[in-house]
């Protein structure tokens, strides 16, 4: 799988990962991961989080996404 270095506003350089790929390795938007570098790679570790706060983080998700929703049901 292939991505692309974009550049960012100050210089610095921003990795996109595919949803395929966020999917597959169960990450999620805001996930931290750890860099790696090697003499000829770097590589991309899930840092290990609270599950608890990971578990909010995904509520609190769901509850933006569908507040409409949930406001109609809570009457």
């Amino acid at each position: 799988m292939k991505t692309v270095i974009h550049k960012l506003e100050d210089g610095s350089g921003a990795v996109i990962l595919p949803r395929e790929m966020l999917n597959s390795l169960n990450l999620q938007v805001g996930d931290q991961l750890q860099i790696v570098e090697t003499d000829d790679r770097v590589i991309l570790r899930p840092v290990e989080s609270d599950d608890v706060e990971r578990q909010m983080r995904a509520a609190r998700d769901v509850m933006d996404k569908y507040e409409v929703t949930l406001q109609r049901l809570a009457k």
